[in-house]
């Protein structure tokens, strides 16, 4: 890592001089978007502040790690950090001064943000829980963090069209989005034999489509062979002049979902002709001694390992505060094989504990989220933040969460909803039973801040679908609407999704008194 280290050390005062003629005015928005991107870096709406996008590998975070964000969070006096949906840390409000400081004492110390954004492979994607769910084929972290080092050691010579996401899921609920990823791995046992089923040309955003399925099952040791023939099919079949139309899955639509796979299996057969990139895996053993509790708690998980445990942590709207990141810190330092997994939800799993120190875990996490699958809807950063954003997906998150509790309503009858603040799709609305997606509408001769909604969404190997749009809705009625589904919902007795699939035209006329 010495040599890459150097390599993007040399970047940093060049990058820096580029953000101070961004603010004089010398660059422009656009010029220094697609610049800064690349470093992991883009610039607030307001253009005078930044926000830098830490890399933590498949969400896997060291104590190292988050004890270097803390430490940079108290140094420039930052509240929180932002957790992503892409298992990072995003640090906002900052200078270009502070962003280049960050990214030089971040790459000495082993964490980049190189690629973190632009046009490059992002942040390898994976189930959170993998290593110790109980329903797992297998555990699929080392492949996942196999894959972002090769990214990373070569991070800086990519010149894709658009970005690369790739993603490693566990088992078929699919929690690593692996069936709507550009390149995805889902592991599957067959005759107790482990297997990759690979996606190829998935993706979300304006004309989101699920992943074709390739039609060979992946040895794991051959992971990185398909990550190159994907990378190399990308460069050479992607559109370099639109790039409203330059992600992978418009390569699948020009060409056929038949014709795209035959063009992936010619690369693929190139690559494992003339490069030698095998795996060879170490796999985790966990060996700590496990204690039962008699607890229950929904942000209780009970391991496949015998006596330990995962606490969930939801941070409304990924917005993790610097006081409870110290205090999560403090209260792991001294427990054994601690791990902080970070989920594509905004949350984060604290993984092997024994029932005793679960239950200290419950106890000091417990003022930082909800209790309810709608407490723990995922919001993108949105406006005043994000440069592109056009709605408040943060402010409509808190909106929705205390009309809620103003309304005495606390039953947990709603799936978490996710929330895109513009049509990016950094929430992954279409993918989830109840979407929105952010945009400006006229509405009676007047703009109006609405959201489209999207419902019905899921994810599952072979039955992954996207969310149909049902309409728009003004941004203050979203709470509304919320409350009236969630009160039909519980009065029926049923699960949301089954009460969704046989009551359409109920449904409907909940939906359509509000549509604009």
């Amino acid at each position: 890592m010495k040599e890459l280290n150097e390599i993007l050390l040399g970047e940093i005062e060049e990058f820096r001089k580029l953000g101070h003629d961004f603010l004089d005015g010398k660059v422009s928005k656009v010029d220094f978007k697609g610049a800064s991107g690349g470093m992991g870096v883009y610039a607030h709406r307001s253009g005078k502040e930044f926000m830098i996008r830490l890399r933590i590998p498949s969400g896997i975070a060291s104590r190292k790690d988050l004890e270097l964000i803390r430490d940079f969070a108290r140094r420039y006096e930052l509240d929180s950090v932002h957790l992503t949906t892409r298992q990072a840390i995003q640090l906002h409000g900052i200078s270009i001064d502070t962003v280049c400081d960050i990214m030089e004492e971040g790459i000495r110390n082993g964490l980049y943000s190189r690629g973190a954004g632009g046009n490059f492979p992002r942040n390898v994607a994976i189930s959170p829980l993998s290593g110790v769910d109980k329903n797992e084929a297998f555990d699929v972290s080392p492949y996942a963090e196999a894959v972002g080092k090769h990214f990373l050691k070569k991070i800086y010579t990519y010149k894709f069209p658009r970005k690369l996401k790739v993603a490693f899921s566990n088992n078929a609920d699919d929690i690593g989005h692996a069936t709507i990823a550009d390149l995805g791995f889902l592991a599957i046992k067959e005759n107790e034999h482990e297997y990759f089923k690979v996606f190829i040309g998935g993706g979300l955003g304006r004309n989101p489509k699920v992943a074709a399925t390739f039609i060979e099952l992946a040895e794991p040791k051959d992971v990185l062979y398909h990550v190159e023939a994907m990378t190399r099919l990308f460069i050479n079949e992607g559109d370099y002049k639109n790039k409203a139309k330059a992600r992978i899955r418009y390569i699948l639509e020009r060409m056929g979902e038949e014709e795209f796979i035959r063009c992936y299996s010619k690369y693929l057969s190139e690559v494992k002709s003339e490069e030698k990139l095998d795996l060879e895996i170490d796999k985790k053993a966990y060996t700590k001694h496990g204690i039962e509790t008699t607890v229950k708690n929904k942000r209780l998980i009970s391991q496949k390992q015998n006596g330990l445990y995962s606490v969930y942590v939801h941070p409304v709207g990924g917005q993790l505060s610097i006081k409870d990141l110290e205090d999560i810190l403090k209260e792991t330092s001294n427990i054994e094989d601690v791990e902080i997994r970070l989920s594509m939800s905004e949350g984060f799993y604290i993984r092997n504990l024994n029932g005793n120190e679960a239950e200290r875990i419950l106890e000091i996490t417990e003022h930082i989220g909800g209790n309810t699958r709608l407490e723990y809807s995922t919001a993108c950063i949105g406006v005043p933040t994000c440069q592109i954003g056009l709605l408040e997906s943060q402010a409509t998150l808190r909106n929705i969460i205390d009309y809620f509790k103003k309304m005495k309503f606390e039953y947990d009858v709603l799936p978490a909803v996710h929330i895109s603040g513009c049509p990016n799709s950094c929430s992954c609305h279409e993918i989830s039973g109840i979407g929105f997606c952010g945009k400006k509408k006229r509405v009676s001769e007047e703009v109006k801040d609405v959201f489209e909604l999207y419902l019905k969404g899921k994810l599952k190997s072979g039955a992954t679908r996207l969310g149909d749009y049902y309409g728009d809705v003004l941004k203050e009625e979203v709470p509304y609407l919320l409350y009236d589904i969630a009160k039909i919902v519980h009065e029926s007795g049923e699960e949301f999704y089954n009460w969704v699939e046989s009551n359409d035209e109920k449904l409907k006329s909940i939906v359509n008194k509000y549509l604009v």
